[in-house]
């Protein structure tokens, strides 16, 4: 492939494991999403030049899936930003494409802590790997503390209420109530969301995301021959990626995020604004999440999200369709996200979303979070380029 080639296009998405993966382990979901994935791309497993992979338990793990799928990758990286990883990895796959690095790059992710067994001694090891010395001390139910805090503190400053968290976890419910593929499907009101089980004042345990098993696989490629290999290839327009702390106690503001600087990199360099993107979705490990992003990248002045939220404008039929697979909060959530998110993105962009399809959907926005607003990644998307 050229160097001189310009920007990437996704070709196939594939999806495994979802919800209960039956005794599969993460290598064998991912693998079957990621040959899901080369098949929708018109590629073979050894067309697959570059991968890109990260876990949270293995430093390994881009070796060993190298090796689990039988390739020998001219490029590879496993860098960690926690759920942000896979939209951040789309740069990455893009730098590696235009330096004529490789040419067909896989982008997979899968975990299992629904159905695996260990979790607590797992959740146990990351501690230890990972101090974080002006919190441990104080024994924090991390993450949902350190999201309960920003929560609180929006609350606070701004007057945002429980009812419009509430609205971020009804809404992702009634998208997946339309999606077959999502993991909770019953009916939600906002007052079930209020009145069920704390977990970190004032989030609920509707306020926080599910824990599933599940995997997703993407093929990027350069974007001059992508239609070569795929009728309808999505663009990618824009990429942005920043991460300022590691420990929630390190934010210089609890209400706002690295998402500033991420958002104005991906607009700037696909040169859109808010007003242009037709579908957004927003990693939404707590319902304050989507809050503060959607202030943070542009859509609503910063305090202003609760309201942007509410009176079902997130939800089907609403003027701003945000997370329509289901979400964090009711699709799935196998301890990192965002692969979910560009998968899902990709579906609308080429109409195939089903019920929920959002109609005349050309260009959406991606955002990835990892830590505890720690890594934000954003990328724009499209199906013309």
């Amino acid at each position: 492939m050229s160097a001189k080639a310009k920007g990437i296009a996704v070709l196939g998405t594939g999806l495994a494991g979802l919800g209960h993966a039956g005794g599969r382990s993460e290598q064998d979901i991912i693998a079957q999403a990621a040959g899901k994935a080369v098949a929708a791309s018109g590629l073979t497993l050894g067309d697959i030049d570059g991968i890109i992979t990260s876990s949270l338990t293995s430093p390994w793990w881009v070796l060993r899936m190298a090796e689990y799928l039988g390739i020998r990758p001219r490029f590879s990286d496993s860098t960690m930003f926690g759920g942000s990883s896979f939209i951040a990895d789309i740069r990455t796959a893009q730098l590696a494409i235009e330096a004529g690095e490789c040419e067909h790059v896989l982008i997979c992710y899968g975990a299992t802590p629904r159905s695996a067994a260990g979790s607590t001694a797992i959740n146990q090891m990351r501690a230890a790997l990972d101090p974080q010395p002006y919190e441990h001390p104080y024994k924090p139910f991390n993450p949902p503390s350190s999201y309960a805090l920003a929560a609180a503190r929006h609350m606070h400053e701004f007057g945002t209420t429980r009812e419009q968290l509430a609205e971020v976890a009804v809404a992702a419910r009634r998208w997946a109530r339309l999606n077959p593929d999502a993991y909770s499907r019953d009916a939600l009101t906002i007052d079930e969301v209020l009145n069920s089980r704390m977990i970190s004042d004032p989030l609920t345990v509707r306020d926080c995301c599910l824990v599933t098993d599940g995997a997703g696989a993407f093929i990027v490629t350069g974007a001059d021959h992508a239609r070569t290999l795929h009728a309808r290839p999505i663009h990618v327009l824009g990429t942005g990626h920043a991460h300022w702390h590691r420990q929630i106690s390190s934010m210089d503001d609890l209400t706002v995020t690295p998402a500033v600087e991420s958002g104005t990199r991906a607009f700037a360099e696909a040169g859109l604004r808010p007003r242009d993107i037709d579908v957004v979705e927003l990693y939404d490990a707590f319902t304050i999440n989507p809050i503060l992003f959607l202030e943070d990248l542009g859509f609503c002045p910063k305090g202003e999200g609760g309201k942007f939220v509410s009176g079902g404008r997130i939800g089907p039929g609403g003027d701003f369709p945000m997370n329509t697979n289901g979400g964090g909060l009711s699709f799935g959530h196998p301890g990192m996200y965002s692969i979910f998110l560009v998968i899902e993105a990709v579906a609308q962009l080429r109409g195939e979303a089903g019920a929920r399809q959002v109609p005349g959907a050309e260009t959406a926005l991606v955002h990835g979070n990892g830590g505890v607003l720690s890594s934000q990644a954003t990328a724009i998307l499209s199906n013309a380029r």
